[in-house]
């Protein structure tokens, strides 16, 4: 087979933007040092730039935001290879479309030459499809070059990936999109019409993505603007952006985890923001109220039993108003749960007698606390010598309530926070009662 990285490879090269082509298309990187914001694949020590150095390319999965490179990244890698080139995206190719992608590939493997395969959105593929590249990436007729913004665990076969290296893109920040609104200004020769405070507003608008920035700053070149934009002005020309979040993906599950997280880690202002990022996206409010009413009892407990009270009545009162109104009383059982003293003692004795009663199996509880509806019962000891606790000093008999068979457990070890405080001191002294009670 010919070297990975010959010069003259047989292809043509990629076709030159047209003066008319939009401003994203025209600015697209020549060479990979071109592309912004992703340096640890492409600069100097970069994955990619490695393996392009050593002329060996494997298989690999672009994971990343829209706008971040991928599809650049795939065409460059393409135009320094000796491979056949082919690109399909997941979107519009079936099941005939890929057995011809394969046809071709192997029509080409059998002359000398692999293929590269750049497959868009190739989460989109089934579980079948995927498997079916398998075979011409094992045997080499394939170097498959995948694109997907889904995180590729959840999406992707766990055997396509073990034959993949998962690259991924980071979301472009503030100085990369800065970079790209420079390249787009020499580009056209004119500098965009905006303010300082402006073109910060509109590199945040972009959320990332450098393919919506460079086409909100094409709109804004194209336009006859005299004095530069403020903000406000800004944005009455422009649409907003909404913030990328699908409520069956990723970025779904990434944020109710920093909500949680933040308000484990007692951060109020933390927890209303990733709060309010989820509701400003369309989050079901339900939703979050499921999480919050969780969190009350598995990270507060006993700590503060008035948590779970809380979380309760903000779903009862979201129910009763609806939104947008119902939404303050979301609000107000986040901050409180943020705010309040945490435990998850709760969390950690479910957790323990679970085990424990899947251990023990069946035990029989001691005699004298067994139910004696009958005569019988109780003529063989169902209920015997039971002490009803009402009638004992401090309303504390200090029984064995474990079966005869196992030893007393303790499942439950309060905290010393909130009320477990008090609990914790209760449990001392019930505990002080029992053994003097067995001396």
């Amino acid at each position: 087979m010919q070297g990975l990285f010959d010069e003259d490879d047989g292809q043509e090269d990629a076709p030159e933007s047209t003066p008319d082509a939009p401003l994203a298309d025209r600015l697209r990187p020549r060479v990979l040092e071109e592309i912004v914001g992703q340096d640890h694949l492409v600069g100097a020590d970069g994955t990619i730039a490695r393996m392009v150095a050593a002329g060996r390319l494997s298989s690999m999965i672009l994971w990343g935001p829209p706008g971040t490179g991928k599809t650049s990244l795939a065409r460059l890698l393409a135009d320094q290879t000796d491979l056949h080139f082919n690109a399909i995206s997941a979107v519009f190719s079936g099941v005939a479309e890929l057995k011809k992608v394969f046809a071709e590939a192997e029509m080409h493997f059998q002359s000398g030459k692999a293929t590269l395969l750049f497959v868009d959105e190739i989460h989109r593929f089934n579980r079948s499809q995927q498997d079916s590249f398998l075979p011409y990436v094992e045997r080499g007729a394939v170097v498959l070059v995948g694109a997907t913004t889904e995180n590729p665990s959840f999406e992707l076969n766990a055997a396509l990936l073990s034959r993949a290296q998962v690259l991924i893109l980071n979301r472009l920040d503030s100085n990369a999109l800065g970079q790209l609104l420079a390249k787009a200004e020499a580009l056209e020769q004119q500098s965009l019409p905006l303010t300082r405070e402006a073109r910060e507003a509109l590199i945040a608008s972009a959320d990332g993505d450098g393919r919506f920035l460079l086409n909100q700053a094409e709109t804004l070149l194209s336009l006859d603007i005299k004095d530069p934009l403020a903000p406000g002005s800004l944005a009455k020309i422009l649409h907003r952006r909404m913030a990328v979040y699908d409520k069956d993906r990723e970025g779904h599950y990434n944020l109710i985890s920093a909500l949680h997280k933040a308000m484990r880690g007692s951060d109020p202002q933390a927890s209303l923001y990733y709060l309010a990022r989820m509701l400003v996206a369309g989050e079901q409010p339900l939703f979050l109220l499921r999480r919050i009413v969780r969190f009350a009892s598995e990270d507060i407990g006993m700590a503060d039993p008035q948590a779970l009270v809380q979380a309760l009545s903000a779903k009862q009162a979201y129910e009763f108003l609806g939104s947008p109104e119902g939404e303050l009383a979301i609000v107000q059982a986040c901050l409180y749960c943020a705010t309040a003293p945490k435990s998850n003692a709760a969390y950690k004795a479910q957790k323990a007698a679970w085990k424990s009663a899947k251990d023990t199996g069946s035990l029989m509880p001691p005699q004298n606390i067994l139910n004696a509806p009958t005569k019988l019962m109780k003529e063989i000891g169902y209920g015997s010598g039971y002490s009803y606790d009402h009638e004992s000093d401090d309303g504390f008999s200090g029984d064995n309530y474990w079966p005869e068979d196992m030893k007393a457990q303790q499942f439950y070890h309060p905290v010393d926070r909130g009320f477990e405080h008090k609990i914790r001191e209760r449990l001392d002294f019930w505990g002080k009662l029992r053994a003097e009670k067995t001396r």
